[in-house]
């Protein structure tokens, strides 16, 4: 759990300090995403509809995965130690 948590902890300073770098220049946000030709209000509609699609799809490919993963993880041989 530590790994993961340092890993989240770095991409989070380092996002703030690349952050205040862009926001230190006069570069916000919208500008990026004005330079790829989106507006904020068009991400986030493709967030929601990104959403939309997959949390079904999710939920039916966890039909699948979750018993062979049960069946693999009870038929495995025991480890020692």
């Amino acid at each position: 759990m530590f790994p993961y948590l340092s890993t989240l902890f770095k991409i989070a300073a380092i996002s703030l300090l690349v952050g205040a770098g862009l926001s230190f220049i006069n570069v916000t946000a919208e500008d990026l995403l004005a330079s790829v030709g989106l507006s904020p209000l068009e991400l986030w509609i493709y967030m929601l509809e990104f959403r939309d699609w997959a949390i079904p799809n999710m939920v039916l490919g966890s039909f699948i995965v979750v018993p062979v993963w049960l069946v693999i993880y009870l038929f495995r041989p025991p480890r020692a130690g």
